[in-house]
């Protein structure tokens, strides 16, 4: 071996290492995961939509689609989860590098001097190691690292839903208070009317000063409300924005939405629902996978507690510069590690992985009964709503008839300003009273799907609001 050669090609190494750091022998640009994690997992985006995370437009209204898919591609929490699931995924491949041999080449050059000869002495060592045998501690730190893997892909999924779950019911939030600020517009409305007749009947000295009182108080405080719904409106579309991923200010509207439908009555099999619950729920998937890769980390630790056998396999070549020796030498071994004493700490480590499987048991448990909880409260609030709409639907045809005949009575000076003014307080509570039971109803049915774990693209498909503009 040349000595100035291989000082050469060993500076040479040195220099080239960063410049094919990202795509070499040490490391890898590509995927090496058979299943890829997604920003947005399959199911929660519509697929007939070739680019569905492009950069959103406002400049249209939007329907609970285009709501939902900014919802999903923008929201820094469908982020979150993706990168803490891309971190998983990579610890799957580090579990399973253990399976694989390692091939380490050393290089070295030492400069000697004495008072006779100076002189360098020139090392290459190649060694190659293979772990032969380890009592299953690889296949369970992989087994592991696969578990958690699922666990972080349930979690996502669980975490889709509830921005979707978000999403949804802020979209339904801004068409409500849209219903009640037009409510509160048209009570202002007929206030009004109301003062305008009252203060008519004064200044013809047919009404007293407390009946036109009474009325300006009533248009007074009718503007009051209008105001304050106004108010809360634009915080809904605060909302609404934040939960797409925009800024709370950016300016936008949504499609309109029909509130006059009556839905159909809600006649499920409550047992039934929560069964499926307990099959679908990502969170609850989560739960299993956690306890499951806990589980293997107690046969982890219990393995790392036994003897290991490897094989290695090495050559060394030395040189010096005065090219008076030089040497080649291989080995190839297999070697028995047997730990002996350790202070007790493979004990102290497979009781902390016992109790922590056993803690983890204890929150898959809790979580069934909370799935359980979840669906008969969403499924009881469901069938509450629905019968609320129809109820609502009664009360309000019923206080419009009674407004429109009051104020008449009034203006023909056969009623009184009283029963006027409590006629129109009712309508204006009925109609609130049917925009809150319709919002109940859109918030209750899209809170049981997610109970159940299946609010995807597919239920939001069957929402009537789905349309895109």
């Amino acid at each position: 071996m040349n000595f100035p050669r291989f000082l050469l090609t060993f500076s040479l190494l040195g220099s080239l290492i960063p410049a094919y750091a990202l795509e070499s022998i040490w490391y890898s640009d590509k995927d090496l995961k058979e299943d890829n994690i997604q920003l947005i997992p399959q199911g929660y985006i519509d697929p007939s939509v070739s680019d569905p995370c492009s950069q959103k437009t406002y400049d249209k209204p939007l329907s609970l689609v285009e709501v939902t898919e900014a919802a999903l591609c923008h929201n820094p929490q469908t982020r979150e989860v993706y990168a803490n699931a891309k971190v998983q995924s990579a610890q799957v491949g580090v579990a399973r590098s253990l399976f694989f041999p390692s091939v380490t080449d050393t290089l070295s050059v030492t400069e000697n001097k004495n008072r006779t000869t100076n002189y360098s002495n020139a090392t290459n060592r190649i060694v190659a190691s293979y772990l032969l045998y380890d009592f299953g501690s690889r296949d369970a730190n992989f087994e592991n690292a696969n578990q958690l893997l699922r666990a972080a892909s349930a979690s996502q999924n669980a975490t889709v839903q509830t921005v979707l779950l978000t999403a949804v019911n802020a979209f339904y939030q801004v068409h409500a208070n849209r219903a009640i600020l037009n409510a509160s517009i048209e009570t202002e409305r007929l206030s009004q009317e109301s003062f305008k007749a009252a203060e008519a009947k004064y200044i013809a000295g047919v009404a007293t000063p407390a009946d036109k009182l009474q009325a300006q108080t009533s248009f007074a405080n009718a503007t009051l409300t209008k105001l304050r719904n106004e108010g809360t409106l634009k915080v809904a579309y605060g909302n609404l924005a934040n939960v797409m991923g925009a800024p709370a200010n950016i300016n936008f509207q949504i499609a309109d939405s029909k509130l006059d439908d009556i839905p159909e009555l809600v006649d499920q099999d409550i047992d039934a629902l929560i069964e499926q619950a307990r099959l679908q729920r990502p969170d609850l998937m989560a739960s299993e996978a956690q306890l499951k890769a806990s589980l293997a980390k107690i046969e982890a630790v219990k393995a790392d507690a036994k003897p290991k056998v490897r094989i290695d396999a090495s050559n060394q070549y030395d040189e010096n510069s005065l090219g008076q020796t030089s040497q080649n030498t291989s080995q190839l071994g297999i070697f028995l590690s047997i730990p002996l004493f350790e202070g007790y700490k493979p004990t102290f480590l497979i009781r902390s992985a016992e109790a922590t499987a056993e803690l983890n048991a204890s929150k898959r448990d809790q979580l069934k009964l909370q799935v359980s909880l979840d669906v008969w409260t969403a499924y009881q609030n469901l069938k509450t709503a629905n019968e609320s709409i129809t109820a609502s639907n009664v009360l309000l045809l019923s206080a419009e008839e009674s407004s429109r005949l009051a104020l008449g009575r009034y203006k023909e000076g056969v009623g009184n300003i009283i029963d006027t003014l409590n006629a129109q307080s009712a309508l204006a509570n009925a109609k609130q009273q049917k925009i809150q039971s319709v919002l109940n109803w859109n918030i209750a049915r899209t809170t049981l799907a997610q109970s159940i774990g299946v609010l995807d693209n597919a239920m939001i498909q069957k929402l009537p609001e789905k349309k895109r503009q």
